[in-house]
């Protein structure tokens, strides 16, 4: 597949490039190709010393699904960094394979090369990575040409699209696609990382099962990671819409368009699972991901509908929260566009009251015997909130938990409140029945415990909201 060449770019050698479809019939032989990626892998170890990365790609005579190349080098540093889903390669001397019927290159790092080029329409025809073995030629802006005016057709985004989901239809023991925007990366103190992924609807709520009795040794957990994020971070985040934590294995620290957040992906094959009534998602052996282009069609109906949810007053509120939050809770006085609690998080001031729709996770205490304190008679309780965006804690104390409870002369009474407020419907022995707690309106006021570290201790309160018994 190649010969010798008197002039171009290259004074010595030419490189012949095959289209997809007569390279399949090349098995065992080294070939150069011109291909679209249209699926970007993740770089991990091999069973060696070596890393690999895996890239799918196309072209006009073989689209999806395209054909695989497996990358080796001993350094991540020297595998190819695709910017983008649907950039170009020009690949020499890579050998054709081919397993149980299925065909496949393999890049040898000893004599192999590749070059990388935007797939978007541009003048600029140079590559914007090169391996050093990589012979340039005259005719490689025409194979460029053609791929660019390939992709305008046929976007490596349009194709694939069975089993995509959007957060708002997550389920459990599920494989699924997702395409969402990464806002942030990070790992754990055991190594692995965890990507922040968004796309502008809800994640559904979650049957809780969490045991009450045991909220103030083991309180139920605000988040599923560990850390806590800076404001920094915090304040890079919609304020409308589930940020899903993501788990991903140690490989992925190689991965380095993620490492900065902000690009759009699609996630390949990721599963969820639910830790403490909160939504896990999961990046498994057979998980790919794909960089997507931020015009794609794909990332812009994400990015359409959301702008229309914000602007909305009833889209703003938690898809689920048709056409209202219950009426156990009311707010004095109150008529406007509720917050959301990332709204409230993310907001300048660190002392301000906002009026969210929520769920009543947890109470520490939650027995109607238990709400008042020993000591000075007064309510005392810590509750966990959520809605779709984050959860916190907030505190129900003194002359404001008079006002919420005014309407429980009894006992019995806070009994059946606190209940309705936690979704408890009955159930005895063995382990707690499941709780859906309901949507409520209420309204928090933030403090901060220490002047000198606002930030850092604030804290929340219920304030001016009530519980009612008759609906």
């Amino acid at each position: 597949m190649e010969m010798a060449s008197t002039n171009g770019r290259d004074q010595s050698r030419e490189y012949v490039y095959l289209p997809l479809v007569d390279a399949l019939k090349s098995v065992g032989v080294r070939v150069n190709l011109f291909a679209v990626v249209s699926e970007i892998g993740a770089v991990r170890r091999s069973r060696g010393s070596d890393y690999v990365l895996t890239l799918k790609i196309m072209d006009q005579s073989y689209l999806a699904p395209g054909i695989s190349v497996n990358f080796f080098s001993e350094r991540p540093s020297k595998l190819p960094s695709v910017m983008l889903n649907g950039d170009i390669i020009g690949l020499q001397r890579v050998v054709m394979k081919i397993h149980n019927g299925d065909h496949y290159c393999v890049y040898n790092k000893r004599f192999s090369s590749f070059a990388l080029f935007q797939g978007k329409m541009t003048e600029d025809c140079s590559p914007y990575q090169i391996s050093p073995k990589f012979q340039q030629r005259d005719h490689d802006d025409e194979h460029l040409s053609q791929l660019r005016t390939l992709l305008i057709d046929h976007p490596p985004g349009a194709v694939l699209k069975e089993g995509e989901l959007q957060l708002r239809r997550i389920k459990t023991h599920t494989l699924f696609d997702l395409v969402c925007k990464v806002l942030h990366i990070c790992n754990t103190s055991n190594g692995e990382w965890i990507l922040f992924v968004w796309d502008g609807t809800d994640a559904p709520p979650l049957m809780l099962q969490n045991d009450l009795n045991t909220e103030m040794t083991a309180p139920t957990p605000l988040r599923p990671e560990e850390l806590l994020l800076s404001r920094e971070v915090l304040c890079s985040f919609p304020p409308v819409g589930t940020v899903l934590r993501v788990f991903a294995d140690k490989f992925f620290k190689e991965f380095p368009h993620l490492l900065n957040g902000g690009c759009w992906v699609r996630l390949c094959n990721i599963n969820c699972e639910v830790q403490s009534g909160i939504w896990k998602g999961m990046l498994k052996v057979c998980s790919k991901i794909r960089l997507l282009s931020d015009d794609e069609s794909t990332v812009l109906d994400c990015l359409k509908k959301y702008n229309a949810r914000v602007k909305s007053q009833a889209e703003r509120l938690p898809l689920t929260c048709f056409p209202w939050p219950s009426h156990i809770l009311s707010v004095d006085g109150y008529c406007g566009i509720p917050a959301t609690l990332m709204d409230s998080l993310t907001c300048k001031q660190v002392k301000h009251l906002v009026v969210c729709v929520v769920r009543v996770v947890s109470s520490c205490p939650w027995r109607a015997e238990d709400l008042r304190s020993p000591v000075g008679g007064h309510f005392r309780i810590r509750v966990i909130l959520e809605d779709p965006t984050a959860r916190i804690y907030a505190y129900i104390i003194k002359e404001q938990g008079e006002k919420f409870f005014g309407a429980c002369s009894t006992q019995d009474a806070l009994t059946r409140g606190m209940n309705a407020l936690l979704g408890i419907t009955g159930g005895s022995g063995g382990d707690p029945p499941p709780r859906e707690p309901p949507w409520v309106l209420c309204c928090l006021r933030s403090y901060c415990l220490d002047e000198s570290d606002p930030w850092g201790s604030r804290r929340y309160r219920i304030v001016n909201t009530r519980l009612s018994l008759y609906n």
